[in-house]
């Protein structure tokens, strides 16, 4: 694959970002660098090695859940500017359209 300007200014497009032409020129020689690398894979005898899915043998130690009550409800409520009994009231944010 070979990249120039209009793929990068393509990426650039897609990616929301500007680049003035110095950088497009300097994003065209990158990524041509960067595929050239990538190209090199594929002189390799790659036949029998394993995929790598993980980089270390190590197992992530997860803790055991536990359910506990940290902010009561009236807690929670206590500095809210507007409540009703057990809930927040906010502003309307939808309306209903009038036939």
């Amino acid at each position: 694959m070979n990249i120039d300007k209009n793929t990068v200014e393509k990426l650039a497009h897609l990616s929301r970002l500007e680049f003035s032409e110095e950088e497009k020129e300097t994003m065209v020689q990158d990524m041509d660098k960067i595929l050239a690398f990538v190209d090199k894979i594929s002189e390799l005898d790659l036949e029998n090695v394993k995929p790598l899915v993980y980089l270390t043998e190590e197992e992530n130690v997860m803790r055991k859940d536990e359910v506990i009550t940290q902010v009561t409800k009236d807690e929670a409520l206590k500095n809210a500017p507007d409540k009703d009994t057990d809930y927040f009231r906010v502003p309307k944010v939808l309306q209903r359209k009038e036939d």
